[in-house]
């Protein structure tokens, strides 16, 4: 058996926004390679580096505190909703069988777009309210998806969000690459933000992985 990875994330670049109408981020040195070699040893050299960012870039991750005041933040967010957590892929807006206690990801094609003004169309791919309601129902641990929103942006109504986060269903949006998961095959999904207190989004590094012989 071999074990296989697939990325699941877009890689951050400074100056490429995420979603429209928020400032992309801006990474460049806090200490570069050559200030730091007057600080060591002859040959010695570091990089530090720095990134301004709004929490919704690249790949991220919600959690209930970023709709709800009282929801769990990234710091109380449990580990076994976001690591090695047994996944489904689908390719249409139903909900699957058996998805208790696993993340469901909704594959639409969208992460093609990802980088033109297409991505943020109005008219994106997104998770029906019907659908949503129907996932909470399921006892699903986590619901990602590879469009810009999970939600229709043409109003200001949220209920996909309203109704996973409140359920503390934490979302991943702006997936990529699923489409290079084989099917029928079990996934083990992984997204894990880093440990901030008082904030209710950030990026995540996500990724499947699965046995293969």
């Amino acid at each position: 058996m071999t074990r296989r990875y697939a990325d699941l994330s877009h890689t951050v670049v400074s100056g490429e926004t995420t979603y429209p109408g928020l400032p992309a981020p801006v990474i460049g040195d806090h200490l570069s390679r050559e200030a730091s070699r007057e600080r060591y040893a002859p040959g010695v050299e570091f990089q530090i580096g720095r990134i301004d960012m709004v929490a919704n870039t690249g790949t991220y991750l919600d959690t209930p505190f970023h709709r709800y005041a009282d929801g769990f933040d990234l710091s109380a967010l449990p580990l076994e909703r976001v690591a090695g957590v047994p996944c489904v892929v689908t390719d249409d807006f139903t909900v699957p069988d058996d998805v208790a206690g696993r993340a469901v990801l909704f594959r639409t094609g969208w992460d093609a777009h990802w980088g033109t003004d297409r991505y943020g169309d109005p008219g994106h791919p997104f998770v029906p309210t019907a659908v949503a309601h129907a996932l909470v129902d399921a006892g699903v641990a986590l619901v990602g998806i590879d469009s810009v929103n999970i939600d229709s942006t043409a109003g200001g109504e949220r209920p996909v969000h309203s109704a996973l986060l409140a359920a503390g269903i934490p979302i991943v949006e702006h997936l990529t690459n699923l489409g290079s998961l084989p099917p029928a095959t079990a996934f083990d999904f992984y997204a894990v933000p880093v440990k901030v207190a008082g904030m209710g989004t950030f990026p995540v590094r996500a990724f499947a992985t699965w046995d293969e012989r």
